[in-house]
């Protein structure tokens, strides 16, 4: 069994997108693979396909329907908020301990799972857990996709720093090119290696709906 959390720096930076593509890309192999995104903030179920979970469910060839939604995430808010915001806005509540079980029961032995989470790393669930609590109570390999945005830097290294605390193993940092960025992703990419500890760091440019698959995911894959 292989099992892989995949976590951000923060929202819109490429989750979804890195994980969508590994999903592809081991499917293509003939490989078995399953993914959940148990918690989604901002959610339309009028436009359900474009949503994580939908973009998951297409990589995966399920059909995108509310019972396939509700499979691989269960917890859906609308406001584009923090969860634990956009629980409130609505008059429910994360339960922690489900996540936490929800996840672990979608394991199995023999397929390669992808967890991915929500917002980044620091964000709240409840009043008291964090996407850290979270990660650190299944206790999986990480994949840590940042951006190449100013400031990206600063972020990815407080984010590893904030990992290597809770004894946590980073796979992998995915460095997803942001759209129009005055830093190049080439260079952004050197830097972050060089104070990474031996973290493998990868880069992946932004790709046109349609593109080939880009080597960075069989490199991705190479590490499960």
């Amino acid at each position: 069994m292989t099992a892989v959390f995949v976590t951000s720096t923060g929202t819109d930076i490429g989750k979804t997108f890195v994980t969508a593509g590994l999903i592809r890309h081991l499917r293509a192999a003939g490989k078995p693979v399953a993914a959940i995104k148990p918690i989604v903030s901002g959610f339309d179920p009028y436009a359900a396909e474009n949503s994580d979970p939908g973009i998951l469910l297409g990589a995966l060839g399920r059909p995108v329907t509310p019972d396939e939604i509700t499979r691989i995430s269960p917890w859906r808010f609308t406001a584009p908020l923090s969860p634990d915001f956009a629980a409130r806005h609505e008059g429910r509540s994360v339960d922690f301990n489900a996540v936490v079980d929800f996840s672990q029961r979608a394991m199995s032995a023999n397929q390669t799972l992808f967890i991915e989470g929500v917002g980044g790393i620091m964000v709240p669930l409840d009043t008291r857990h964090t996407v850290l609590d979270w990660m650190t109570a299944l206790r999986l390999p990480l994949i840590l996709v940042v951006g190449s945005y100013v400031g990206t830097l600063s972020h990815t290294f407080t984010a590893l720093h904030v990992l290597a605390q809770r004894n946590l193993s980073t796979l992998a940092v995915v460095v997803s090119e942001t759209p129009e960025s005055p830093a190049p992703l080439d260079e952004t990419v050197a830097t972050i290696a060089r104070f990474a500890d031996a973290i493998e760091v990868i880069a992946l440019p932004r790709l046109a709906p349609g593109a080939p698959e880009h080597p960075a995911f069989a490199c991705l894959a190479s590490l499960l």
